[in-house]
């Protein structure tokens, strides 16, 4: 995978959620740009426990978006 693909994601204005999915079929979610980062020859990412995961850019298959989550109104209208 280009790193420099994934460095457009976070980096180039308007987010969007995202996923890593790697050869061992793992998938990280990557709710917010401060998640991941992206380093000359590797990658980091937070997991869904909280840990840090450390990937080589050739185990990455594929990148998806994740569904965008609407925050709801709390205001009622009558």
């Amino acid at each position: 995978m280009n790193l420099d693909r994934i460095r457009q994601r976070i980096g180039g204005g308007g987010f969007t959620p995202f996923a890593v999915r790697t050869s061992d079929g793992h998938q990280y979610a990557v709710k917010h740009p401060e998640m991941i980062l992206v380093a000359p020859r590797s990658l980091a990412v937070v997991d869904s426990e909280g840990e840090i995961v450390t990937i080589d850019p050739l185990h990455i298959v594929a990148i998806k978006n994740l569904p965008v989550k609407h925050k709801k109104n709390g205001s009622s209208h009558r």
